[in-house]
């Protein structure tokens, strides 16, 4: 009769596979990295477009309210506002609702109707502005209207979509416009538009230099 071996010892695993396992988890750490920062509210990304439409689009309504005044070049100075500010807009919606898509809890019902209340605002926004022209309202006070109405609109709904995602960049954005709205109210147009394309989107330019020094060091 044979005698049973004694059990021996199972071999260690080779050393070789510590590297190869750490290697992997940082892999997986640097993944969720990018995952987390891919979906945040860029603010580079919303002060510098924001910025740059109130550089260019005040800047060249102010240029054509005070060399031309009642000419061609006052309509394609707003042509040119209406096409920065529309651009923003929809850089910063597809923006957010890229990012936040998911993300803590977020129903796809609720990125709808934050998308239909900026149709309703700016439907509500001209409907004002055509009722103070029929109203006999001059250019003057037609344009200061028609001008912060929108603003407000878009602080406001800046402000609720902060507060609704958590996304604080989001929210800075929106109080910035508001308080360069009650500035260009007060100091009043044409000398408004300066003090927007200057405080306003100067303003936000320096914001996104800040936030992307900060992102640097961080």
């Amino acid at each position: 009769m044979t005698k049973s071996l004694p059990d021996q010892p199972t071999p260690d695993a080779p050393e070789d596979d510590e590297p190869l396992d750490l290697r992997a988890g940082l892999a997986i750490v640097d993944a969720q990295r990018r995952a987390v920062r891919n979906a945040t509210v860029d603010d580079r990304l919303l002060f510098a477009v924001w910025g740059a439409a109130w550089v260019v689009g005040y800047g060249a309504r102010w240029w054509g309210a005070t060399q031309d005044p009642g000419g061609p070049g006052e309509g394609v100075a707003a042509a040119v506002f209406g096409v920065c500010v529309v651009t923003a807009l929809v850089v910063t919606l597809v923006h957010v609702l890229r990012a936040t898509r998911g993300v803590r809890g977020v129903s796809r019902s609720t990125g709808a109707m934050y998308g239909w209340a900026w149709c309703l605002g700016f439907a509500a926004q001209g409907t004002i502005v055509g009722g103070l022209a029929r109203a006999g309202a001059d250019d003057v006070v037609i344009t200061t209207a028609a001008n912060g109405i929108a603003l407000l609109v878009v602080g406001l709904l800046y402000l609720a979509g902060g507060a609704l995602w958590q996304e604080k960049p989001l929210y800075a954005l929106g109080a910035w416009i508001l308080v360069m709205t009650v500035v260009t109210s007060l100091v009043g147009l044409p000398a408004g538009h300066l003090v927007m394309a200057a405080g306003g989107g100067g303003g936000l330019l320096v914001g996104a230099l800040v936030a992307t020094w900060r992102r640097r060091t961080a």
